[in-house]
């Protein structure tokens, strides 16, 4: 694949906006799961916005961090499958679609049985990128590729193994990727920006962008892309 843009990103859960509009932006986007697990952080949990007001959907793994996001098990003693799938009902019953992605919902936390975090995570980003969102990125594992060192030295590994030309990273990675030292290995480092996203109407107010991609396909449905990233084509338009 010629001039090809990737993104390395550990798994979420049921990410927000952000996340997608990421994964739309690249060529290749690479689940980046062989790294440590971080508790109270995004990989086993969201946010979803109910009648209550904010309320967070965690995915029950433990405490132990000495562990890398692949190996990360799923407590299999708490019955949170039907408990997320009760929340989520409970939140957006009332939503314009609803309808729309029930069965999906349902077939995730009632008919299937997770038992790794990594597993759950990929499959619902790539399941919502391409049934909902329409993107069409390749999706793949860091694990299928080499690499060595740690840390920007394990990324700058990956990426070259990847072979790719432009890496898109959030801007917290400001504080240890070595642009120069990507562009001497023949990467450009593109710094995403998150800014200007347009409201939609939800259900609740005030309105919250950082919440769960549900809150956004369950108010806007097929039009969500526009929301994630088709406004700014529509704005250099001057439309």
């Amino acid at each position: 694949m010629a001039n090809k843009t990737v993104a390395v990103l550990q798994s979420n859960y049921l990410p927000w906006k952000g996340y997608f509009d990421i994964i739309n932006d690249v060529d290749l986007f690479v689940f980046y799961d062989e790294v440590q697990y971080t508790k109270n952080d995004w990989r086993n949990r969201n946010r979803i916005y109910g009648s209550y007001g904010l309320e967070w959907l965690t995915v029950p793994c433990g405490y132990d961090i000495k562990r890398k996001i692949f190996e990360v098990r799923i407590n299999s003693e708490i019955d949170w499958q039907a408990g997320h799938y009760s929340k989520i009902c409970q939140a957006y019953a009332n939503s314009p679609f609803f309808s729309l992605y029930k069965p999906f919902l349902e077939h995730v936390f009632l008919e299937c049985k997770w038992d790794y975090l990594s597993d759950l995570n990929q499959f619902l980003v790539k399941q919502v990128a391409y049934n909902f969102l329409d993107i069409g990125t390749l999706f793949s594992d860091s694990r299928e590729y080499v690499s060595t060192g740690s840390k920007a030295e394990k990324l700058l590994s990956l990426l070259i193994s990847i072979g790719c030309d432009e890496y898109i990273s959030g801007s917290a990675a400001r504080n240890y990727i070595d642009e120069a030292l990507f562009d001497k290995n023949g990467i450009r480092v593109i710094w995403k920006d998150y800014s200007g996203y347009p409201e939609y109407e939800q259900l609740h107010l005030p309105f919250e962008h950082n919440v769960s991609i549900v809150d956004l396909l369950m108010n806007t449905g097929d039009d969500a892309p526009y929301y994630i990233w088709g406004w700014r084509e529509h704005h250099k338009e001057g439309k």
